[in-house]
């Protein structure tokens, strides 16, 4: 089945797109290029097939030196097709090993809306990875988590697990600093209190405070003040 199926990842494939994405990536060889609204629907057409044969055999074969499309889209399928949650679970708890840039991560991490319809199993679960020594399983934690469920129910924890992340990964870094972002913008004053007070390293803090200046969505007078916390 991962045969055929890999005829038509390569079918979806595009030279110029592969150029393009590689730069995005950095360090990521085993790059074909197909666009993710091409991933998304080859993704949900396996949803509604056999899916379970498919992540069968992606559990064997498929693994974080594969080809880039290859491991995005079994993380994709986790994402669409329908089974209960104890069953989502072991094939997340086997994929996010896997992940291995920014890029699987945040496609497959967006697409995981089953989170919101059982918020608390699912930020639970989330929290099994908080103490991760692995860059990108607190990327895949902290952008779960941003995507959804900064919301009253979590905010104050989702902004203490900020507080306390600590690695050195650029890619770790980055997704605090972006949920730090939203979780300003939704929470003003809880957020504020953080940047104000917080044990993050100086990199992490100072980008969260130019994620959050770089909004739309925070007035200028914000702005000006934010800018006066930065180190």
């Amino acid at each position: 089945m991962l045969e055929e199926i890999r005829e038509k990842l390569y079918g979806l494939a595009e030279e110029d797109y592969k150029e393009f994405n590689k730069k995005l990536i950095p360090g990521v060889e085993h790059v074909i290029g197909i666009r993710l609204p091409a991933m998304r629907k080859l993704a949900k057409g396996l949803a509604k097939e056999d899916f379970r044969t498919y992540l069968d055999e992606a559990r064997e074969k498929i693994g974080p030196d594969s080809i880039h499309e290859e491991i995005m889209l079994q993380g994709l399928v986790i994402a669409y097709a329908k089974m209960e949650r104890d069953e989502r679970r072991k094939c997340l708890d086997e994929f996010v090993p896997k992940i291995g840039n920014w890029a699987v991560c945040d496609s497959c991490v967006n697409s995981y809306k089953f989170m919101k319809k059982d918020p608390d199993y699912w930020f639970d679960y989330l929290k099994t990875y908080k103490d991760s020594n692995d860059e990108f399983k607190l990327r895949f934690m902290i952008v779960a988590m941003m995507s959804h469920f900064v919301d009253e129910a979590h905010i104050d924890e989702i902004l203490e697990i900020c507080d306390t992340v600590r690695h050195d990964g650029y890619y770790t870094k980055m997704g605090v600093a972006w949920t730090l972002q939203v979780c300003y913008v939704k929470f003003p004053e809880k957020t504020r209190a953080l940047l104000e007070n917080n044990h993050m390293d100086d990199f992490t803090h100072n980008k969260a405070i130019q994620k959050i200046r770089e909004s739309y969505r925070v007035s200028k007078e914000e702005k000006e003040e934010l800018k006066l916390l930065k180190r």
